[in-house]
């Protein structure tokens, strides 16, 4: 199996190489063409020159082609140039030639390409590769023009110029640029891949390192973190963030998982060990007969409580479980908060507790789920009756303003310190006055309450000053 740097570092190098290959192709082309063309025009232009200099000097003498003087002219203009330069009769017979890449002169009896002859004659001019034996060993590229001249007023072509040069020039000045040209990619070469693997290796190395901390996270070490790339500002920077935020989320659920299983056990062992001790004492006869009674009662007690605690437990897991988003639609609160108050009369009355009702007259429609806050009311006003002190006051209150419902259960009894109001919600938290007093409670009740209120996307908020108590939470007008 290939790794991320393996197939990163492969794709851009295939890039690198793909672009350089397309890329010399083109160079090589344009450069051998713009090169022949470079030459072929500079061939034109002296063949140009050499024939009108030429038929001007024999206008003045006919004969001027055999003469000292102007054959020194027709070689130091070879010389200048570095071309070879021939001159010639009109039937192809050389008269004279000048090499001056060698600087010497073309000897021998030579007479030119019928096709050269032919289409200069003809009065046009002349391009393309040529042999002459005797004069040349190799083919070379030659451009042709007449040497043209006016007698009795009319113009004829008294010869031909032949302006060439040796391919072999040509062919190692392409050479030489190939060679630069290859030489300075193959160090692009080097360089590209060099950089390649480094950036490869950069980008490979956090996803290497992320998939180790994985696998660390598997075997229970929660405390694994990507360090190094903090000051990062690219997308592997983002990336090893969004990881850390997620182990450090991890990392308190794993914490949390731990605390509830911890407080899980501990509210179980407490009256598990309370039934047995007592069903043991009866059963060898240590409790006495006329306590027997008592002692199943305590038995009954504890396990009704271990009852509430698992039922509790099933209702918070279906709330964690279940889709937020389901169940919303309009209802009536006050009619909520009403309804609770009526089931929860008994115990109103059996505390002797009077009930401060501020509901207004009309309906108050919110959204939300029912049940949900049915159960919120039922939690809130438990409480409320369970906490408040004997033949005191209990309010409820339902208000709205700015777009939200405000709802309020307020009792009387023992101020709750502020170092504990936040604490309040979290599960199985009890504080010490109810641990002594609710025997009941199994301190889910307010986090159940916070669930679903947070499903709602609503908020909840406690305040106690001076013995009143109150709790108040909020629902989005419908």
């Amino acid at each position: 199996m290939r790794s991320v740097y393996q197939r990163q570092f492969l794709f851009m190098a295939s890039i690198v190489l793909i672009s350089f290959a397309l890329l010399g192709c083109a160079f090589i082309a344009l450069s051998y063409r713009y090169t022949v063309q470079e030459n072929q025009s500079t061939l034109a232009t002296n063949a140009e020159y050499i024939s009108a200099y030429t038929g001007t000097m024999r206008q003045l003498d006919p004969t001027v082609l055999s003469t000292t003087a102007f054959q020194r002219n027709i070689a130091a203009l070879a010389n200048v140039s570095g071309l070879s330069i021939i001159l010639a009769e009109t039937d192809g017979k050389v008269v004279y030639g000048f090499d001056g890449a060698t600087n010497t002169f073309l000897q021998g009896d030579a007479t030119l390409p019928s096709s050269i002859v032919s289409s200069v004659t003809a009065g046009n001019s002349y391009s393309g590769m040529f042999s002459v034996s005797g004069l040349y060993e190799k083919a070379r590229y030659g451009v042709g023009y007449p040497i043209a001249w006016v007698e009795d007023g009319q113009t004829g072509i008294g010869g031909i110029v032949l302006v060439s040069s040796d391919t072999g020039n040509l062919t190692e000045m392409w050479r030489v640029l190939a060679q630069i040209f290859f030489f300075t990619a193959v160090v692009v070469f080097i360089l590209a891949f060099i950089a390649s693997s480094i950036t490869s290796a950069r980008q490979a190395k956090p996803l290497h390192e992320m998939a180790q901390a994985v696998h660390k996270f598997g075997h229970g070490e929660f405390d694994t973190r990507l360090t190094g790339y903090e000051g990062r500002r690219d997308e592997i920077g983002e990336l090893a963030a969004a990881f850390n935020s997620m182990a450090d989320s991890l990392s308190r659920s794993e914490a949390r998982r731990s605390e509830f299983v911890a407080n899980v056990s501990h509210e179980l062992k407490t009256p598990m060990t309370t039934i047995a001790g007592f069903a043991d004492g009866i059963l060898d006869g240590t409790i006495p007969p006329e306590r027997e009674r008592e002692c199943l009662q305590v038995i009954s007690t504890e396990t009704r409580r271990l009852s509430r605690l698992v039922r509790r437990m099933l209702d918070l897991s279906r709330l964690e479980a279940a889709d937020r988003s389901a169940a919303q639609g309009q209802f009536n609160v006050t009619e909520v908060m009403l309804r609770v108050l009526v089931s929860l009369e008994p115990k109103v009355n059996s505390r002797q507790l009077d009930v401060d009702a501020d509901l207004p007259d009309d309906p108050v429609m919110v959204w939300g789920d029912p049940d949900g806050i049915t159960q919120v009311c039922y939690n809130l006003l438990d409480n409320a009756v369970k906490f408040a002190s004997p033949g005191s006051v209990i309010g409820i209150k339902v208000a709205a303003s700015a777009g939200k419902a405000r709802v309020s259960v307020r009792n009387q009894g023992e101020t709750i310190p502020k170092e504990e109001l936040s604490m309040l919600f979290d599960r199985f938290h009890k504080t010490d006055r109810s641990r002594s007093m609710d025997r009941d409670g199994v301190g889910l009740g307010l986090y159940i309450v916070k669930s679903i209120l947070d499903a709602h996307k609503e908020d909840i908020t406690v305040t106690s000053e001076d013995g009143v108590t109150e709790f108040t939470f909020t629902l989005t007008l419908a």
